[in-house]
This record gives structure tokens, sequence and C-alpha cells, in this order.
């Protein structure tokens, strides 16, 4: 049995709402130089 046969669409629409709402909060509560304009980690519209 495949290991991709295993993963239903519950759990594909899970792990993508975890990784939206994970973006969220790391862009709300980060550094600015983590998540700014220039960060390293997202190129964001965060301003100071």
């Amino acid at each position: 049995m495949s290991l991709f046969l295993g993963i239903t669409f519950y759990e594909v629409c899970m792990a993508l709402l975890m990784v939206g709402m994970t973006e969220r909060v790391l862009l709300a509560y980060a550094p600015v130089e983590m998540v700014g304009p220039n960060g390293w980690l997202f190129k964001g519209d965060v301003e100071e």
C-alpha cells in the first residue's frame, strides 16, 4: 500500500489550514527583522 493512499481529503484540508494559521501568527508576532520587507523568513509588508 502506498503512503499517499492513506491521506484523506480532510487531512489535506487541515494541513493547509494549519500552514495558513501558522503564517498569520508568525507575521503578527515575529520580529520585523525576521518577517519584514527584507526579512529572511517571509517577505511581508509589516509596519514597525
